[in-house]
This record gives structure tokens, sequence and C-alpha cells, in this order.
């Protein structure tokens, strides 16, 4: 039997990816059975199943690979272009992504497998943070998780309302807001105006 080229299987590999996340966008996890995944991926389940072990590894392998691209953009563009980045996001396979939440909060061995696979990324980010307030870029007077918490909720929400279908506000708003909420130096008093 002949061997394939390691180029060859990477080929094969993002060939699965590309084909199950159009599945999952389309049918959701659940509805994205074994033989829609083999119908829209164009191979058989021997042949998926041999890159991938399960349904639930293609998942969490498009996951992961969505929060690593995600970091990576934080950190070779900025923050500017990771909220632009969400806001163009296709709302299907956003839909299908927040399945992903559902899944680590009801499913302690899911959860423990997504983070597992994620911690990495978590301390990359910290780090990108951190060396973004030591440059007066971001706030010094919070810790690097409280700013990496606050992001989350602004690109999590971002994201859902995208899933939704919802109208999005402006992306200089939300970038305005952003910058205003955690960007420049430390402040030691909140500053408000009277009303």
């Amino acid at each position: 039997m002949p061997k394939i080229s390691d180029e060859r299987k990477s080929e094969r590999r993002e060939q699965i990816l590309e084909g199950a996340r159009r599945c999952f966008a389309e049918h959701g996890y659940e509805g994205a059975t074994v033989a829609k995944l083999e119908r829209e991926i164009g191979l058989s389940r021997g042949a998926i199943f041999n890159y991938f072990p399960s349904k639930e590894d293609l998942f969490i392998e498009l996951a992961v690979r969505d929060t690593a691209r995600m970091s990576e953009v934080w950190i070779d563009e900025g923050l500017d272009a990771v909220v632009r980045e969400v806001v163009e996001l296709d709302p299907a396979w956003l839909s299908v992504y927040l399945e992903l939440f559902r899944r680590a909060r009801t499913d302690p061995y899911f959860k423990g497998r997504f983070e597992a696979r994620h911690q990495d990324l978590a301390a990359v980010n910290r780090a990108r943070i951190e060396e973004a307030q030591r440059c007066g870029e971001l706030r010094d007077d919070l810790a690097a998780k409280e700013i990496g918490t606050f992001v989350n909720l602004v690109l999590n929400g971002l994201a859902l309302l995208r899933a939704g279908g919802d109208e999005l506000p402006s992306t200089e708003l939300v970038l305005s807001l952003l910058r205003d909420a955690i960007g420049g130096a430390r402040r030691d008093t909140p500053s408000r105006t009277p009303a």
C-alpha cells in the first residue's frame, strides 16, 4: 500500500476540517450527522475518522483553531483588528460555535478536553495584555485577567448579536468604548461628570 506524503495528509486534514465547518454551520453540532459530514466533506467515515477520532474531535479542533486565530490577530494586529474580525465572521458558524459554550457548561468531559487544548492560548493572551500594559497601551491598574475577561465579554457579545442576526453597533463605537474602558494609563479614580 503506497504511503501518503505529509503534504497530502495535511491537505486531506484541511479538506476534512473545511467540510466539517460547512456541515456544522448548516446543520448545527447535533444535526451534523456522520452521514451529512461524509456528504459535505466528500470522504467516507473511515477516511474522516482516520484523521479525527470522532465528530467531537472535529468540533474541538475547529473551535481551538478559531480561538488561536483570534489570539494571533490580537497579538499581531491589535485589539482593533480582533473586533473587526468578529463582526465579519460567518453568522452560521458563530451560531454553531456558541454550542461550544453550552457543551462546556453542561458536559464536564467536553469542557476538560477543550480547556486542555485551549490552555496555552490563555497564557499567550495574558502575556500580550501584560506587554500592552507595560507599554501604556492598556490600563495597568487592572489585572491582565480582568482585562482579558472584559475583552472576551465584548467579543462574545458581538458574536452573539452577529449569530442571532441582530444589527451590530458601529465598529468604531465599539472600539471607542473599548479604548475608553481599558486603554491608556493607570486610573486611580473613575472620572465622572455630575448629572
